[in-house]
């Protein structure tokens, strides 16, 4: 059943939870472990939960003794592959603490948009889900170019959300929630609730998080707030540090209202 209010939550039974780059990697790798606790706890209730990590290339940075994420496509996939075996290393291992098995995903935009693949990446969630495994997904780095991608793996995130019929999609990052401007702004005000369809008129979506690692914003995470709620999923935005306070109910983030309905994609029209 889809929350309708944070005080659902625990009631969800399908959860997709994205996290970024700068939440997880360099002086933040801490930060795994609580997340990893309060996926657990998630997990250990009943529901299916799916990881949609970043942070492959920007975990790679400082064992290829680069000065900071590289800008040409070669080396941007030389240190996905790095930092993908790593991140998995380190999720596996705060895993082993509950006994639970985690699963690699690596899609590319074309995996969803064209339905052969798509109804592929369905089938094997679906089957690892009911296995009790818990998906850990990032977009496929090493073999993605810059003119086929998903930008940024907040849309990735939706998109997943949509492809599984997850009730929920939690988008964590290094702020607590959305502002009407740039939280370091004077006057900058949190907001809680965006209704279904809400065009956040007057509010100032700017990027955030830390330079030079991720990809993503606030502004991405609005747009991929709205293609899940369109599917019929609830959304919240809030900082990583306050995971297991969201997964649980408490009133944290920003909250975006699902449509009344659900419905899935075809995948085609969202990757355009």
């Amino acid at each position: 059943m889809t929350p309708r209010t944070r005080a659902d939550i625990p009631t969800a039974k399908r959860i997709v939870v994205k996290v970024g780059s700068s939440s997880i990697s360099g002086e933040n790798a801490s930060q795994i472990a609580p997340l990893v606790d309060a996926l657990a706890a998630a997990y250990e209730r009943g529901a299916e939960v799916v990881l949609v990590s970043s942070g492959a290339i920007a975990t790679a940075i400082p064992f290829l003794e680069l000065d900071g994420r590289p800008n040409d496509l070669a080396t941007q996939q030389a240190a996905a592959a790095v930092g993908q075996n790593v991140l998995m290393w380190r999720y596996q291992t705060s895993l082993d603490r509950y006994g639970i098995l985690a699963g690699q995903v690596l899609l590319t935009a074309g995996d969803l948009e064209h339905p052969t693949p798509r109804s592929n990446a369905q089938r094997a969630m679906d089957r690892l889900l009911a296995l009790r495994i818990l998906p850990i997904v990032n977009e496929n780095d090493t073999v993605a170019t810059h003119e086929i991608r998903f930008g940024d793996n907040d849309r990735l995130a939706a998109l997943v959300a949509e492809l599984i019929g997850a009730e929920l999609l939690v988008l964590l990052s290094d702020v607590d929630a959305l502002y009407t401007k740039p939280p370091h702004l004077e006057g900058a005000e949190r907001i809680e609730h965006v209704p279904f369809g809400d065009a956040l008129t007057g509010v100032e979506i700017g990027s955030t998080g830390r330079a030079g690692v991720g990809t993503g914003g606030a502004e991405t995470k609005v747009s991929a707030a709205r293609i899940a709620a369109e599917s019929g999923a609830a959304v919240l935005i809030t900082a990583t540090s306050l995971v297991a306070e969201a997964l649980s109910g408490a009133e944290v983030g920003t909250w975006f209202e699902p449509a009344s309905e659900r419905h899935t994609a075809t995948g085609h029209s969202r990757l355009a």
